[in-house]
């Protein structure tokens, strides 16, 4: 319990104090692992019959956030120690194949970032790993991508971290399965992430008034304006430094995290984080967790869309 309150202070301080600026990376040891575990929960929120299967894949293209491998071990462990899950960690994207979704009751894309060029992780590998025509790689990315909605809506869970929302950045049917695309973001700060609905089971972890983060705030285009998700977490526009010239967002609120139904399945993205330091926060650990058990089916609560 000590140790949780010194590392609550520690990121509370570091909070306060970080302004507009990166992070400093941060060196994935048996330190850092062993720090990550004794904050992690020791058991599920949410009553689960099982131990499910959790596929993390961690393949990314383009732009490389060096929290990547950080993130992965941090499912891993809140997975592990709390006992609700087996997470399998993978860049193949054969696991992407329907045969091999079958062995997941959910997958989480970390930080899946896609090339600009085409906005296609699918299409990005195979082209790099084969000379084959173009037709023929766009028609093999289009039925991995297609595997993967037909996986959602047959009731399979999908959870999206951080820069996984460009994975399929051009595609609509993508962008309404996860509820938005990524537009870009202003520079890393320190902001305010405030809950929707401070009473919704998925955001317990956090108290009334919200929390402090540091990380890149992130703005939407294409499905994000149909608001067809229940959002979780916003921060208020006006309070975000350096947004993109001409397009200054001075009132409103932008999203943080959102959940939605898609068919029999669950859909969960949440944008933070870009820094392995965020993972010091007990609280976040718990709503990734929950999150977790969230798209794997193990929770009943209100996704009622914004839309409706």
């Amino acid at each position: 319990m000590k140790r949780n309150i010194f590392y609550g202070i520690v990121f509370l301080f570091f909070v306060q104090f970080a302004h507009s600026q990166s992070l400093p990376e941060v060196t994935l040891d048996h330190e850092w692992k062993g720090k990550i575990h004794s904050l992690a929960p020791e058991k599920p929120t949410f009553p689960t019959k099982k131990k499910k299967q959790i596929l993390v894949f961690s393949l990314h293209t383009g732009f490389n956030h060096w929290v990547i491998p950080h993130t992965e071990e941090m499912i891993k462990i809140i997975g592990e120690k709390s006992g609700a899950f087996k997470v399998t960690g993978s860049k193949d994207i054969s696991e992407f194949e329907s045969k091999n979704l079958k062995k997941y009751d959910a997958i989480i894309l970390n930080n899946t970032c896609s090339r600009p060029d085409h906005r296609n992780l699918f299409w990005d590998k195979l082209r790099a790993d084969s000379n084959a025509d173009s037709v023929t790689l766009m028609k093999k990315a289009q039925e991995l991508e297609s595997n993967l909605l037909n996986y959602v809506k047959k009731g399979g869970g999908l959870m999206l971290l951080h820069g996984a929302v460009t994975t399929q950045n051009n595609s609509w049917a993508f962008s309404r399965l996860v509820g938005a695309s990524f537009d870009y973001h202003p520079p890393q700060q320190s902001f305010q992430v405030y809950l929707e609905d401070a009473d919704h089971p998925l955001v317990s972890a956090f108290p009334a008034g919200g929390f402090s983060h540091i990380d890149e705030p992130y703005f939407y285009k294409n499905a994000y304006a149909e608001q067809n998700f229940k959002p979780l977490l916003y921060f208020n526009n006006a309070e975000i430094k350096n947004q993109r010239k001409g397009q200054e967002l001075t009132e409103g609120k932008t999203y943080v995290a959102w959940i939605r139904a898609e068919g029999k399945g669950k859909v969960m993205y949440a944008s933070p984080s870009h820094n392995a330091q965020s993972f010091e926060n007990p609280q976040l650990l718990k709503f990734f967790l929950d999150g977790m058990q969230y798209v794997a089916g193990d929770v009943i609560c209100d996704e009622t869309p914004l839309k409706n």
